[in-house]
């Protein structure tokens, strides 16, 4: 099984890197860290680097793809045509197509989410909608079809697990899980919009405002946006 987990500038590390150990558990796994070229990719706090491994073109057909999400990267990404052709095009193929947080928008300008359930990071759920799909703010998961996408960072391990669980069964995800003690029992419990406190919301907004949506990310978002509904009226005009 051959897994492609995309990185790009900008990116969350914990995006890629939980669900890298989670399937990095799996045996006869060839996982790679996909991107436009090899070599180093500084995530978006940064300075921390990743490394790509391998190219697109050195990855024409992998089982399963994994788009992370970013908080200073996604709008770019969403509109690098090196990306959104190569995940039309191997999504033709793949078992499973997945993201993780805003990785789902790069899939939905990809076109590969219209009409479809999917879920995000809520502070981006208002932007699935505008991209064709049907957002689901309320799931951690959400699968349609070969797609699943799950909410934000720290969903991705949970989006792993459920994936080795579909693939090899539950005994293989359970062990990997144990292998790797995910028990999570976090000291509060603000980790979904409905459960943290209004003060909490509004110091969350402001700082991921403040960390993400520079100017050339909200002057990204409307050409973006029209390029979607464009090629929903070409798609529609074509059938």
């Amino acid at each position: 099984m051959q897994v492609a987990i995309v990185l790009y500038p900008g990116m969350t590390a914990l995006d890629a890197i939980g669900p890298y150990e989670v399937l990095n558990g799996v045996p006869d796994t060839d996982l790679r860290f996909v991107g436009a070229e090899v070599g180093p990719v500084t995530v978006d706090s940064g300075v921390l680097l990743l490394g790509v491994t391998h190219t697109y073109e050195e990855t024409p057909a992998p089982d399963i793809v994994l788009v992370p999400g970013g908080s200073t990267g996604t709008a770019a990404a969403m509109a690098d045509k090196r990306l959104t052709e190569w995940l039309r095009r191997v999504h033709e193929t793949t078992t499973w197509t997945t993201s993780v947080c805003s990785g789902a928008l790069i899939l939905a300008a990809a076109g590969l989410l219209d009409g479809l359930p999917a879920t995000t990071h809520w502070f981006v759920q208002p932007l699935l909608r505008t991209l064709g799909a049907k957002p689901q703010p309320d799931q951690r998961i959400v699968h349609a079809g070969k797609i699943a996408t799950a909410a934000g960072v720290s969903a991705g391990i949970d989006l792993a697990l459920w994936l080795v669980g579909q693939i090899h069964g539950q005994e293989t995800a359970e062990t990997i899980q144990l292998i790797i003690e995910y028990d999570p029992q976090p000291p509060f419990d603000a980790g979904h919009t409905s459960k943290a406190s209004g003060a909490v919301r509004k110091r969350a907004n402001a700082q991921l405002t403040k960390q993400s949506i520079a100017v050339r990310e909200i002057a990204a978002y409307p050409k973006i946006a029209w390029n979607t509904a464009l090629r929903r009226v070409r798609a529609k005009r074509r059938s």
